[in-house]
């Protein structure tokens, strides 16, 4: 069974390099020829004699183990993913045949010596198109770890788990979920999103929509430890299950950013492709995108910040399952 890694490439700093050279690669300050390791002892080894200011066994420990997944854990066929250098955007690409360890001693650009090959997909994943817990998962401050929903990412890729979910044709979670959401009317649907934007870390949200606007329903600044600060303009729409929002309704809340705003889009429904390449066109606003099944992803979630009438109006209980 192929598992899916992802492998930084200093935060999209050098994801060209490793797709135009056909690798993955770390450094971790060792230098040394890795081809003879076979474990994680003697891995540590190499690691302490290269490092001998390092003192603490918390750092040491965690960075040994991420050159270990990198030289040991990951395998041939296994699936590698990197950010770009553009975050909204994933490369993928499959590890070579053993063996694919390479130390490089070369300059091509890319500072890194200890490499694995990797057949890069000449396509890009677009990030916003994966579930919100696989998204959590990427946000991830390692360089090497796996990824949990490997499922989800064979799926976008076209490929089939070699042992497939089982879907029970009488309950669908997502549905059941979003049948509930939807017997909300529009005001209360977009104070359910202005209960969220709290949930996710928004102070000062405001609902502001009138029913049947087309314009901004919501408002809400996030405050990331006074690091740093983005206004968010959302629009909240109900959609009945399976209907896709075109780009020209995404454009319309596009127009209603103000300057150094920033927009979302949260509905119960799709997105067509080309309202997400609307989403994220170059010198605009970025508009996030959370379709339906992002939407139960955030419920889920956050379920125990959102109000008590809110929660019993939906008829759910903790872990979104009717009552």
């Amino acid at each position: 069974m192929s598992n899916v890694w992802c492998v930084r490439a200093e935060f999209g700093k050098y994801t060209n390099n490793f797709v135009s050279g056909g690798y993955i690669a770390i450094s971790y300050g060792i230098k040394e020829d890795l081809a003879g390791i076979t474990n994680r002892e003697d891995l540590a080894t190499v690691y302490r004699a290269s490092h001998p200011e390092e003192e603490s066994n918390i750092v040491i420990g965690q960075q040994v183990g991420q050159i270990a997944r990198f030289l040991l854990e990951i395998k041939a066929d296994d699936y590698i993913v990197t950010p770009d250098a553009d975050t909204e955007w994933l490369r993928y690409g499959i590890v070579a045949k053993d063996p694919s360890y390479d130390h490089f001693t070369g300059n091509d650009g890319c500072p890194f010596p200890q490499r694995r090959k990797v057949s890069w997909s000449p396509e890009r994943l677009r990030r916003g198109d994966f579930s919100v817990p696989f998204q959590n998962t990427i946000r991830s401050s390692l360089t090497v770890f796996a990824i949990s929903q490997g499922d989800e990412f064979l799926e976008a890729i076209g490929k089939t788990s070699p042992e497939p979910k089982k879907i029970s044709a009488i309950y669908d979670p997502y549905r059941a979920v979003l049948d509930q959401v939807l017997q909300l009317d529009d005001k209360e649907f977009e104070i359910l999103v202005g209960h969220l934007l709290t949930a996710l870390g928004f102070e000062g949200s405001e609902v502001t929509g009138k029913c049947g606007d087309g314009g901004v329903d919501a408002i809400g600044e996030l405050n990331v430890a006074n690091l740093a600060k983005v206004k968010v303009f959302v629009q909240a729409k109900r959609y009945k299950i399976g209907a896709k929002i075109s780009a020209n309704i995404v454009r319309q809340l596009r127009q209603a950013i103000p300057f150094g705003g920033q927009g979302a889009f949260i509905t119960t429904s799709e997105f067509q492709k080309n309202a997400a390449d609307v989403a994220l066109e170059p010198g605009f606003p970025r508009i996030g995108l959370i379709n339906g099944r992002q939407l139960v992803d955030l419920l889920v979630e956050h379920w125990n910040d959102i109000p008590v009438e809110f929660r019993e109006r939906l008829g759910l209980k903790p872990g979104l399952v009717r009552i």
